[in-house]
């Protein structure tokens, strides 16, 4: 995956899709989660929404192969 996996704004970027993927990004629990997420890795949701369109396959693929892996309850 040529290292986007180690990107902070990659973790950001999953956890956002996942949530809009799921209709639950307007809920308060994902604004909650979503916005201490992007202060603990110290990025903006503009840079995330940059990083989705600029990887929105990679993304996608990365979030259907581990949907429901035990690695993502860990």
């Amino acid at each position: 995956m040529s290292g986007l996996e180690n990107s902070p704004l990659f973790g950001a970027a999953i956890l956002k899709l996942s949530f809009i993927i799921k209709n639950l990004h307007n809920t308060p629990g994902y604004k909650f989660i979503y916005n201490g997420t992007l202060r603990k890795l110290e990025v903006t949701d503009l840079q995330v929404d940059e990083f989705i369109e600029e990887n929105r396959e990679i993304l996608l693929k990365h979030i259907e192969e581990n949907r429901g892996s035990a690695k993502y309850y860990e």
